[in-house]
């Protein structure tokens, strides 16, 4: 237990404290002098934070009162384009008109056509998690159709099960620990590179930054970082890495032939491949041409554009190094994503150093603030959702597939399923219309349900494109607390402003909502809000009891405003027992070891996911482009979460006269006499968006970065559907990675450009829509 004199102590060094997935914060002042504060404690604070509380505070974005669409008010219209007029409504005129939607898609269509999207990171509060109080309500009203997997890594999550026996989540949670890789690895292959912008943030929030403090200590060791990406900033740069750069979506063929090379030279660990793998035969078969093509660097080189004497010399120096192999998320958000993976897997078998202290295979350095990180794991509770009674879902990244082709058939991992006809959306805290691919194609499909409910706290793309919209509170106008299983301490989020406008709590809004629907009682258990907050900080006492320390109550958790895990490092190794002993510990893979062939997959018939890593041709790539076409690479910015804070003085910083900015090479620059500060518009056949232009040696020539989350401010310029501020989702590709996972595929996208020296439209997703007092 915290002493009394140290409780006091701690009050007196800190203010009040908040969490995001950014980062926590100390709170000072109050009322218009509010200010916050990164914690002390973090050494390398998220710029992301430095527009949370303006974005917030914005009264231009702020969702004010519940609205309501006039064209669907007064006749049911589906004109959901983002340009309507919305109606303003008290509170109980609103849900009444909630309640009787609810009831009569219900009545007519069914629990089966209510589609709870409801995918972001809302907050990261345990207790006001948007997804969680949606799907508890949903729940007892008879229930609705979910999504399974993420934007993030669908491809892994489905595909990890089959080859090392594990969810991805409990891969995740074993990665090998960051201080063992620094003190064992002598050569680190980071295929995607391991960059600050994604390390900035944790999907359950974050209370520290100490991923580039792992990196600066892996260089004072001499560690050998190779930096494999299009983009050479996807790395420090006071890291001194090398920087190999393969065409985008050509990582596959570049692990192939490394791990080709380690064959043909005698360096594959045939001891490890006989031992804990299941296929190498039928690999090396491959590799060595089965299919009439031989993978070696030569064939590589012509894929890659990475020189063969290169991907040799690479090869050569894995063998007689201490290796980490690790792939970043983003590698299998590609066309046939999952394949990339395990191609990664196969190589660190064909390495040898899997299941040794800092070396082996690891998936997601950087990709999130946690990963990797040298913490006890604590499975601490959260809300309950109760059990749906639908059991039907689509793949999370399948949203316009279901809503182009309801009845239609698809595969996914392994089974033939059927699209819900989905007549009623319901998305609670989320982006789609930030996050989704084919933005264009999307805002069509979205007017084909009867009625569209939205809940947040900011006029986003999403909710202009609602029926009806639900003003909710920010996690920054309540009380809640940020627990994070990979974290070591506890932050008891203390409310730095109050509610804007006439904005509610998600709990307290679906209270209201329940007693309309009759299960009032099933969806509170008799509970207040701060009932349920003082019943889920008890259920995390009692499992703090079970691992031997004690949390303080309710009341003094608020008063000192954060609780550290007593003696709570932890390092892994990732698959340490089953290399230890592959006999008594097996993994639940069809063989028990690692499986660089399925059989289970070969099964399934899938021409886009065989039953070994091959190289496959993605459906756009460099290596079809014409001459004078770009690859896009559209990853996260540095100034924003996703879409989240992009109305922020940082994010608008970031922009160049309003508009997002992308990088170009110079030489690219040259050819389209193209200087910093210019505009132009990107295009293919999808849609088209504008950019302001910076210039940049630190990409492959052939690249253009356009960062996600400029709110979609979709406008139709000279007959083609054009974002005017910016979100390169507009000319993203929305195809599943195969028919194993159906992950999004945002990295497979192919653009040109041209320079813009017209008149630019005035942006104005960052103003209220037309609100119409009732």
């Amino acid at each position: 237990m915290q002493t009394k004199s140290l409780i006091v102590r701690r009050i007196l060094i800190y203010s009040k404290l908040t969490s995001a997935h950014w980062g926590t914060y100390e709170i000072y002042g109050k009322g218009e002098a509010t200010r916050l504060v990164p914690w002390s404690r973090d050494p390398h604070p998220s710029i992301i934070g430095e527009g949370w509380l303006s974005s917030i505070q914005d009264r231009d974005t702020r969702i004010a009162r519940p609205s309501i669409r006039k064209g669907w008010l007064n006749n049911r219209d589906r004109k959901r384009n983002g340009d309507a007029d919305f109606v303003e409504l008290p509170w109980d005129e609103a849900l009444d008109i909630v309640a009787d939607e609810l009831k009569r898609i219900i009545s007519t269509y069914g629990n089966g056509s209510l589609f709870a999207g409801s995918y972001g990171w809302a907050a990261a509060g345990r207790f006001h998690h948007a997804q969680s109080q949606l799907r508890r309500f949903l729940n007892t009203i008879g229930g609705y159709v979910g999504t399974a997997n993420t934007y993030s890594h669908a491809g892994a999550e489905v595909i990890l099960p089959y080859i090392v026996g594990a969810s991805n989540s409990t891969f995740q949670d074993q990665m090998t620990s960051w201080p063992l890789v620094v003190e064992h690895s002598e050569l680190l292959l980071a295929f995607g590179g391991i960059s600050k912008r994604t390390a900035q943030v944790s999907s359950s929030g974050t209370t520290i930054h100490e991923t580039q403090n792992w990196l600066n200590r892996i260089q004072t060791k001499e560690c050998h970082i190779v930096n494999i990406s299009p983009l050479q900033s996807d790395i420090s740069d006071q890291m001194n890495a090398q920087w190999l750069a393969p065409r985008p979506g050509t990582d596959c063929a570049l692990m192939l032939a490394l791990a080709f090379e380690l064959f043909a030279s005698g360096h594959a660990n045939r001891d490890f491949l006989n031992r804990y793998t299941y296929g190498a035969d039928a690999f090396e078969e491959y590799l060595n041409g089965s299919d009439g093509t031989i993978k070696n660097s030569e064939w590589a080189s012509k894929i890659c554009d990475i020189p063969a004497d290169t991907i040799r010399e690479l090869a050569g120096r894995m063998s007689k190094s201490k290796t980490m192999i690790n792939l970043s998320w983003s590698m299998q958000r590609s066309d046939h994503g999952e394949i990339i993976l395990w191609a990664g897997l196969a190589l660190a078998c064909t390495l040898g150093q899997i299941g040794q202290p800092g070396l082996g295979f690891a998936f997601g350095y950087g990709s999130t603030e946690p990963v990797g990180r040298p913490q006890k794991l604590i499975n601490w509770p959260s809300l309950p959702q109760g059990k749906n009674p639908i059991t039907d879902f689509i793949p999370v990244a399948r949203v316009g597939d279901m809503l182009a082709n309801p009845g239609g058939v698809y595969t996914f991992n392994g089974k033939t399923r059927v699209y819900p006809n989905a007549q009623m959306i319901w998305w609670s805290g989320g982006n789609p219309f930030h996050h989704h691919q084919d933005l264009a194609r999307l805002n069509q499909l979205w007017q084909r349900p009867e009625t569209v409910i939205a809940m947040d706290h900011s006029w986003t793309a999403t909710a202009r494109r609602a029926d009806i919209v639900l003003p909710t509170t920010s996690s920054l106008e309540r009380d809640d607390f940020m627990i994070n299983r990979r974290d070591k301490t506890l932050i008891y989020m203390s409310a730095a402003i109050s509610p804007v406008g006439d904005a509610r709590n998600d709990y307290d809004i679906f209270v209201d909502l329940a007693t309309r629907m009759g299960t009032k009682k099933t969806f509170t258990e008799g509970r207040t809000l701060i009932d349920w907050q003082t019943a889920l900080w008890r259920a995390c006492m009692d499992v703090a009891q079970e691992h031997g320390f004690t949390l303080p109550d309710l009341a003094d958790f608020k008063n000192i405003g954060f609780f550290d895990i007593p003696n709570s490092p932890e390092e892994r190794v990732q698959l340490y027992d089953f290399v230890k002993d592959p006999i008594k510990n097996p993994l639940k893979t069809a063989s028990g070891l690692i499986q660089i062939k399925s059989e289970t997959i070969a099964r399934m018939g899938l021409s886009d996911c065989p039953a070994l890593p091959i190289w496959q041709e993605p459906r756009e790539w460099l290596g079809i482009a014409a001459p004078d076409q770009l690859h896009l690479i559209s990853n996260q910015p540095d100034a924003r979460l996703h879409s989240q804070n992009d109305n922020g003085p940082r994010s608008r910083n970031s922009k160049t006269e309003g508009r997002e900015t992308c990088v170009l090479h110079e030489e690219v620059a040259k050819k389209y006499n193209l200087e910093n500060g210019d505009f132009i518009l990107i295009t293919n056949e999808r849609g088209a968006c504008f950019a302001g232009v910076k210039l940049s040696t630190a990409l492959r020539q052939d690249t253009i970065v356009l960062s996600t989350g400029a709110w979609l401010n979709m406008q139709i310029i000279d007959g083609v559907p054009t974002c005017i501020h910016g979100n390169p989702n507009i000319l993203t590709l929305d195809k599943g990675s195969s028919g194993l996972s159906q992950g999004n595929i945002a990295n497979t996208t192919l653009v040109r450009i041209q320079k813009w020296t017209k008149p630019l439209p005035n942006i104005t997703v960052h103003l209220q829509p037309n609100l119409i007092k009732h």
